[in-house]
């Protein structure tokens, strides 16, 4: 089990996690952050997917399991005292564990390289919780992939981390590429691309009937305040639209790409 207790938040170990919080130093040395036991718990599924684990003594009582699977897994565990996790833990009321994890993203080629029938793009996705519940979100309805744009936010900010609920750990995940030669290759792969934008020329009934959604086919979502840009509605087959029927201006970005994403795992399992 976890040796000396750290109170210090000077502690060289504590210091190097808790620039992880920044995104420089999360690229830089490819770590990032992932608190509470369900976050710990997938990513001791995956190998060699969490590096280091922090943990109170309340904490590992109440899951030893967890600090033992991180240490029979060679993850050095290292018990910390309660004011020390309050200044690493990015929430209100720590849990008592946080995982020093390294980064997931696969290059695109890698991602498409199964064929996958579903791939959900964050194009200029600026909300790290709309972006993790998005990727909560597309791992429930079956996606193969999420690409998050060169112009999105990071996905292993703290926040978009805890909001994808875990799912961040169970699907590739691509970070970076630019939409224009993006889009190309998802082509390439025989994915039709979609993009949901509330000025769509075809309403998301329209597509359903058609038999569009029955296809291989990446959904584009875009920031939840402006939708997508005009350059990168050119670059998709289609742009759809999800209809209001009552007199709500809008779904959120989220809701919008449940419904989507939803409406293609149906149409493909049909």
């Amino acid at each position: 089990m976890a040796g000396r207790e750290l109170t210090s938040i000077r502690s060289p170990r504590v210091k190097a996690a808790r620039r992880l919080a920044k995104r420089a130093f999360r690229r830089n040395e490819r770590r990032f952050l992932a608190e509470g036991p369900q976050a710990v718990r997938e990513a001791l599924a995956i190998p060699g997917g969490l590096v280091e684990l922090f943990t109170t003594a309340e904490a590992e009582s109440r899951h030893p399991e967890l600090v033992a699977a991180a240490e029979k897994a060679g993850a050095p565990v290292l018990r910390v005292s309660g004011e020390v996790m309050a200044e690493l833990a990015q929430t209100v009321t720590p849990q008592g564990l946080l995982a020093v994890c390294g980064f997931l993203d696969v290059p695109l080629a890698e991602a498409l390289a199964g064929a996958p029938k579903l791939v959900t793009v964050l194009a200029h996705v600026r909300d790290p919780g709309n972006a993790g519940t998005v990727l909560r979100t597309a791992d429930a309805a079956g996606s193969g992939s999420v690409v998050f744009t060169d112009a999105s936010v990071d996905p292993y900010n703290g926040k978009c981390v805890r909001a994808s609920a875990g799912s961040l750990f169970h699907l590739p995940v691509v970070t970076g590429p630019r939409f224009e030669p993006l889009a190309a290759e998802l082509k390439a792969a025989g994915l039709t691309v979609l993009a949901a934008d509330g000025a769509g020329d075809r309403t998301l009934d329209e597509a359903i009937d058609g038999g569009l959604l029955a296809r291989p086919t990446a959904w584009v979502f875009g920031n939840e305040a402006w939708g997508l840009p005009e350059e990168t509605l050119r670059h998709a087959d289609e742009v759809v639209s999800v209809p209001i029927y009552g007199r709500a201006e809008s779904l959120n970005l989220a809701t919008a790409a449940a419904v989507c994403l939803y409406a293609s795992a149906r149409a493909q399992r049909a």
